[in-house]
């Protein structure tokens, strides 16, 4: 039997609800959920002793339920006459101090104060429809009414979907009549199964307009959003940022049913947030595996990311985590980011605190009290230790912080908060093996130790830098591109100049520093703060062979290139990020790659040079614009791929003759890191020349 309208207008008269009422029957008819799903917020904000108003209370059950529970004191009205003798001869033995009357809420004839609650479950949507001048005077008389009937201290309890027009007026209305607002949403329930009644698939909320006593000249507004049913409110400044934080709510909620009906929406994440502070405390991913066969089993998982290692390809790439999800075996699974400036305390305290939340977003078909597992790597959350935060002019806030990577060695990374999933720069720490760190460590092991705690400490101001080692693949593979020059197994006793635009920690200038003895350099960076952060923080320092330049990698170079007795680099590399997160490309900045700077850049390097590139674009038209303007500068040009990430190192050089086979490539590789391996010299054995040239290809 279809009891719908024909159009929501029709919610509003009184017509429409005396012929709902007469198919209906008897049956109740629970809109926004029974008494089961509500009585959490009704009695937080009811009391038994005090006498409560129900605004159209049509056939439900929930004054029934409230009065058998101790509210004795309930008055109930409705616009339908064929309801309220329903209602009467329902209740008429059972609940004989509860009332039912025939009454139009816009004209109540109650005396003014009568009532310390007024309860309204759906009446008020039912009523604003539409925004039209005549819904919105009914509207009016109808919130009017309501505060003239309730006590000063009363509450208006309103049940609703706090749809954004229904939401907007009554804050607005309530507000300016200086009442507390406070919007709660309502529990939902977590067994999704058939229901004989339709049900909504937005959240239910409960508006609670607390009258106050008139205060003459007052202009203070109370706004406050109380997000789980037991949960603390959180004040608001404006009936705005209120509507905001219900829509984000409603948003969620619309989120949760699509995943739900259906899997594979594409790539999906959300953030959960500090319900106190209101500050960002997870980051999930939710990915669909669709070639998995269910079983019983496999349905679900939540995959917890060990701190610091969400920018890993494997966790923090789509593709990657779509690999994680096949390798794991689930339908779906969820991987969560634990965000630096939170305490966690262990994997248990986590799994407490996500288990409902992630539960709303699990897949249709999985069995009743299934349990979930919580995955992670070495079945530990990490160590991510925060060891200095500072804002940088241009670079804008930033953190320095020590992760443990999974061979339980320390890294060291800097990261630019506005682009928080990136690692700007990264060195691995020297494990501590003096003396005294042996001593405490053997006295150490004589003590009982938490399961979670590393045996190797986060890693001190102090600690040293480990420079042998290249920590990004694309430094490793800039590095392999000197490879290119002429006689590379003499190029340590060969004088080399090199031009490096873009400082960061300055792991690439300090390696080509300490590999290459009679290598100089010049360094650019535009921004000063991370000069400090390198030498700091990184282990960086000037000397005689390596200076850093302050300055605008543009006018740098625009200078240099404009003298009379213009100075000569073997390399010039490019390894500078664009401040600009719109643009399709992230590094260099597009000024660099423009033709006329690239003139530049080949007027200050030598014949036989290379020009070493770090490109980040995700923007094929873009890329391919940028390699015709390299191929129309530098003849030469060799492109290699990052496997795993976006990045993409280019090798530029002025003349095709020098062009070299892919086995002279490697070949040449090989000599330079036959050089580089000498005793005595400090080599990471993991580190292979010849491997970072291998894809190499010629555009």
């Amino acid at each position: 039997m279809n009891l719908l309208p024909k159009s929501a207008r029709e919610f509003g008269s009184a017509e429409y609800w005396e012929k709902f009422f007469q198919q209906r029957g008897k049956r109740a008819f629970e809109w926004y959920g029974s008494y089961l799903e509500l009585c959490g917020v009704l009695h937080k904000y009811m009391k038994p002793r005090e006498k409560v108003l129900v605004i159209g209370c049509g056939n439900s059950e929930l004054s029934e339920q409230l009065y058998d529970v101790g509210y004795l004191d309930i008055v109930n009205i409705d616009i339908s006459e064929v309801v309220i003798k329903q209602m009467k001869e329902r209740n008429a033995s059972r609940r004989p101090q509860m009332s039912f009357l025939k009454m139009d809420m816009t004209q109540m004839e109650f005396p003014d104060a009568s009532f310390q609650v007024v309860l309204d479950k759906g009446t008020l949507d039912a009523v604003l429809t539409d925004e039209e001048e005549n819904t919105l005077h009914q509207v009016d008389r109808m919130l009017a009414e309501v505060g003239r009937v309730l006590q000063v201290g009363g509450r208006y309890l309103c049940i609703s979907l706090a749809q954004a027009h229904i939401l907007k007026k009554a804050v607005g209305h309530f507000s300016r009549e200086g009442w507390m607002v406070r919007v709660h949403q309502v529990a939902s329930s977590q067994d999704r199964v058939l229901e004989a009644e339709p049900r909504f698939s937005l959240p239910v909320f409960a508006f609670i307009m607390t009258k106050f006593r008139p205060v003459p000249g007052s202009a203070l507004q109370i706004f406050e959003l109380c997000a789980q049913e037991q949960g603390k409110p959180v004040r608001l400044e404006s009936a705005e940022r209120l509507a905001e934080a219900v829509r984000e709510r409603q948003q969620y909620a619309w989120l949760c049913s699509q995943l739900y009906r259906k899997a594979g929406l594409g790539s999906v994440s959300l953030d959960l947030c500090d319900g106190d502070t209101g500050e960002p405390r997870y980051t999930l991913h939710v990915v669909d595996n669709p070639t998995v066969k269910p079983s019983r089993d496999n349905h679900f998982a939540i995959f917890i990311i060990p701190q610091g290692r969400e920018t890993e390809w494997l966790f923090g790439m789509e593709e990657g985590r779509k690999q994680l999800a096949a390798s794991a075996g689930f339908r779906r699974l969820i991987t969560v980011a634990l965000h630096r400036g939170q305490r966690y305390e262990g994997m248990d305290s986590i799994q407490a605190e996500l288990s409902a939340r992630v539960m709303e977003l699990a897949p249709a078909g999985m069995p009743a009290q299934q349990q979930v597992p919580f995955l992670s790597v070495g079945g530990d959350i990490g160590v991510r230790t925060v060891q200095h935060q500072g804002c940088s002019p241009l670079s804008g806030s930033y953190v320095v912080e020590d992760v443990q990577g999974d061979d339980k060695h320390y890294f060291r990374r800097l990261i630019f908060l506005s682009n928080r999933n990136v690692v700007q720069s990264e060195a691995r720490l020297l494990k501590d093996v003096s003396h005294r760190a042996q001593k405490k460590r053997k006295k150490d092991r004589k003590k009982p130790r938490a399961d979670d705690t590393p045996e190797d400490l986060p890693a001190a101001p102090g600690r040293p830098i480990d420079k042998t080692y290249l920590c990004c693949e694309h430094h490793k593979a800039m590095i392999a591109g000197l490879a290119l020059l002429r006689n590379p197994e003499l190029l340590l006793e060969t004088p080399l100049a090199l031009l490096v635009v873009g400082l960061g920690g300055g792991s690439l200038p300090l390696f080509v520093h300490d590999h290459f003895p009679k290598s100089c350099i010049d360094a650019v960076e535009i921004d000063p703060c991370m000069l400090e952060v390198a030498t700091q923080w990184f282990g960086f320092s000037q000397s005689d062979r390596m200076k850093v330049h302050i300055a605008d990698g543009l006018d740098y170079i625009t200078s240099l290139a404009g003298r009379k007795a213009r100075p000569h680099y073997n390399v010039v590399m490019f390894d500078v990020d664009s401040k600009d997160p719109t643009l399709g490309m992230s590094c260099p900045p597009p000024a660099f790659v423009d033709q006329p700077f690239l003139q530049k850049v080949k007027s200050i390097l030598t014949p036989e040079g290379v020009f070493i590139l770090n490109l980040v674009c995700r923007d094929l038209g873009l890329k391919d614009s940028v390699l015709t303007g390299l191929k129309a500068v530098f003849p030469l040009l060799y492109v290699r791929r990052i496997e795993g990430e976006v990045n993409e190192i280019l090798f530029c050089q002025l003349h095709p003759e020098q062009k070299l086979a892919m086995p002279e490539v490697l070949e040449m590789a090989q000599a330079l890191e036959q050089t580089l391996r000498k005793p005595g010299r400090g080599w990471d054995d993991t580190y292979v020349l010849s491997d970072m040239l291998k894809t190499v290809k010629i555009v």
